[in-house]
């Protein structure tokens, strides 16, 4: 069973709460520990009259179980009004439910503009007014959860509804706007469309259909949109009677119908109709930057002088087999150490840390170019591949999916290096075609790295070529267990005009018209500077950022960086090779997945492998009661407990201690270090919380919700720990 959730110290505005769903929830989070405005107008369903009869009632029934609520009366029109009652009685808002609606149902020939104005003025524009008066003080506090109410008619359309679609659907889209510029302040806005038995629903609905599908079957979805641990934002959801479903929107891949100064004509369209409603392999646009991007494709095509074609996306292989093996002209790259201080700089490093000297001055002793800095030396080979034959690539198409990196010595801090390119592979993943392009990089005749470049040609696939390949480097997946470190890190508001310098002159990294052109809101930081990132707090956490022990690194590219975004980089550590996941720390985007660093082995783990942590732990103290009592009761404990209880014990971020306690079998045993997948429990947390717990200090479950304590597996064996800790019983 999992752990409950709970709303305690949150205030939540519900309109509409008189009666149906509205009231629903407005009981569900009074008795999760909500306080809650119950607002309620107390007119008909058309908006007629009006009585405190409804919101009073509601709130004298959460009182009667213990909650806490104060009524509102006013029109959701008065938006301000009712945010003020919350601030007046409980001193913030943290999450809006818009609920309050009205119908006037007619049909579209005989609604009038009253019946038009004023459903728009409830449902819509409420919503807005409502929301808007929340916003500062949501933002302010940097959390916030807003639910607006759409509907079925506003997603597919109802006979007599026009007035109540439009202004439904318009809903939805004022969500995903606020679940846009709220992102940053930890403001959700999602969208829900119930179907449930209320005043609203039993004009168009038989009874026995409606008594099946109760307003309780629809809050709990709302509760959890609504909760501080739910990452969804913008999401859309279809609910009722129990059953929950997410839509999303749905794209052909459809069809340019006109050529390059010549004249679009409906015949064109006409001809094109089939390929253009063909949903066959249909892409799945999840933002208005994906939507754009299309046309963007479309001009760079038209602009090319290609003619029309199917799939407006269509870089093409004429004969893939026919690239595979070819090599590419042979580049040189000659630079110098300032060189290797302006990527250095790129990719985040300062003068601020002593340690980065090595990296930023010549004049260090011990100075040394940044292990990364090897795919700026093979990069351009990609431009390369306009020459291959069998291939035709449109580069304003090219994605760059995935980079594997290996170095074979330190690279110079100056030189010429040079690059010799050749196509590993072509594949065909139907919606495109990745390239894997193989460069191995000498300095003099000695070999010092090798890249591989993983390239995804969107709108190229479906030429019937293979869909895997033994030549590729593969990511790896991430270890079942909490991050050993993580480093978060400030990128700058300049880093991408500071990282181009580099080499990499695109102006999608800097110029804001250009970027909107591919559908950003801004320009854009490059993969292989967060990729640089990444490496950096690897190098930094486990080599001590001596460039000898790096070995190699693969990545896949996920979502891009806004210049000024934190930049956060998990790492599980596994002998030599450290996982890691890289992630937008303001929103939770994963950027880098599947990635891994492999280091080589330092003289002196050499030297102590298999040597014992000789450090001590508060924690210790307290598995060492715990061993005593074991071995005392171990028989008993056993038959209480019956199960296999583990820790994971953190110290500045690392993992410093695992326990596993086996109340399972025999007389049951304490037991450290020992790692694998046998617990039915496991408890990660930090040594000086773990003790906090143990002695009440810290409530277990506020440790849960804040993320100090994590717990995987069957959470309800905790409950189960006060027979092994007795005294100690809080945890």
């Amino acid at each position: 069973m999992s752990v409950p959730l709970t709303f305690d110290g949150r205030v939540v505005l519900v309109t509409g709460a008189g009666g149906g769903l509205g009231r629903e929830y407005a009981l569900a989070f009074g008795q999760r520990g909500a306080a809650v405005i119950v607002n309620d107008l107390g007119g008909d369903i058309k908006g007629g009259g009006r009585s405190s009869a409804a919101a009073d009632r509601v709130v004298e029934e959460i009182r009667a179980n213990g909650g806490k609520a104060v009524a509102n009366y006013d029109s959701v029109e008065d938006g301000e009004k009712l945010i003020q009652t919350a601030l007046d009685a409980f001193g913030r808002i943290d999450i809006v439910v818009n609920n309050a609606g009205i119908l006037r149902d007619r049909s579209f020939a005989r609604t009038s503009d009253v019946d038009w104005d004023l459903i728009h003025r409830v449902h819509l524009r409420g919503s807005f007014l409502v929301t808007r008066a929340a916003w500062n003080h949501m933002k302010n506090q940097k959390f916030g959860r807003i639910i607006m109410t759409s509907s079925a008619a506003g997603i597919y359309g109802n006979f007599g509804q026009a007035n109540y679609s439009a202004a439904k659907l318009g809903l939805l889209g004022l969500s995903n706007t606020l679940a846009i510029e709220g992102q940053k302040y930890n403001i959700h806005c999602n969208t829900v469309a119930p179907t449930a038995g209320s005043r609203l629903t039993e004009t168009v609905m038989p009874p026995d259909l409606l008594e099946s599908l109760k307003a309780e079957y629809v809050a709990p979805l709302v509760l959890w949109l609504s909760h501080e641990s739910c990452r969804e934002n913008g999401g859309l959801f279809e609910v009722g009677a129990g059953w929950i479903g997410k839509l999303r929107w749905e794209r052909t891949q459809g069809r340019t119908v006109r050529q390059k100064n010549k004249i679009m004509t409906p015949e064109a369209v006409r001809d094109s109709w089939n390929e253009i409603c063909d949903f066959t392999d249909a892409t799945k646009p999840a933002s208005i930057q994906e939507s754009l991007q299309t046309l963007v494709e479309v001009l760079s095509k038209l602009d090319s002088g290609r003619g029309i074609g199917t799939n407006l996306t269509g870089a093409s292989a004429t004969n893939p087999s026919e690239a595979v093996g070819h090599t590419l002209p042979e580049i040189s790259f000659s630079y110098t150490h300032m060189h290797c201080i302006l990527y250095a700089l790129g990719v985040g490093m300062s003068t601020g840390d002593p340690d980065h000297l090595r990296f930023l001055y010549e004049g260090q002793e011990d100075f040394c170019c940044l292990p990364t800095f090897s795919v700026i030396a093979a990069q351009s080979a990609i431009t390369g591949l306009s020459s291959v034959p069998g291939l035709q690539i449109d580069f304003s198409k090219l994605l760059h999916g995935e980079q594997y990196l290996e170095l074979f010595k330190p690279l110079p801090t100056s030189g010429t290096l040079t690059s010799r390119a050749v196509v590993a592979d072509v594949l065909d993943k139907g919606s495109g075609m990745i390239v894997l392009l193989d460069v191995h990089t000498y300095s003099g005749g000695e070999l010092v790295c090798y890249n591989q470049f993983s390239l995804f040609i969107v709108g190229a696939g479906g030429f019937g070529g293979k869909r895997t390949s033994q030549k590729a480097v593969v990511t790896a997946p991430l270890p079942d267990r909490p991050a050993d470190a993580v480093i978060v890190e400030q990128t700058s508001r300049d880093q991408a005009a500071l990282y181009r310098l580099s080499g990499d002159w695109n102006p999608l990294h800097i110029d804001p018209s250009f970027a909107a052109l591919g559908g950003f809101e801004s320009p854009i930081l490059h993969g292989l500077c967060s990729f640089g990132f990444a490496a950096r707090h690897v190098l930094k956490r486990y080599a001590g950022n001596d460039v000898s022990r790096f070995k190699s690194i693969k990545v896949r590219f996920v979502k891009p960086v806004f210049p000024g975004q934190a930049l956060q980089t998990q790492m599980w550590k596994e002998e030599n090779r450290i996982h890691i996941q890289c992630s937008v720390k303001e929103t939770g985007d994963v950027v880098l997945a599947g990635a891994y660093i492999d280091l080589h082995a330092s003289v002196e783990a050499s030297v102590s492998a298999g040597t014992p942590q000789t450090d001590v732990l508060q924690s210790d103290l307290v598995f060492a009661e715990i061993e005593r009592r074991v071995k005392g009761q171990g028989q008993e404990l056993v038959k209480k407990v019956n199960a296999v209880l583990a820790w994971e014990i953190m110290k500045d971020g690392e993992r410093a201690r695992h326990w596993m306690l086996d109340l399972k079998t025999g007389q049951g045993a304490l037991t450290r270090g020992v790692t694998g997948g046998q617990a039915d429990v496991t408890f990660t947390v930090a040594d000086q919380d773990f003790m906090d717990v143990v002695t009440g200090k810290l409530n277990p479950q506020k440790a849960f919700f804040s993320g100090k304590l994590k717990v995987k597996g069957n959470i309800m064996l905790s409950q189960k720990l006060e027979a092994v800790l007795k005294d100690y019983a809080k945890l």
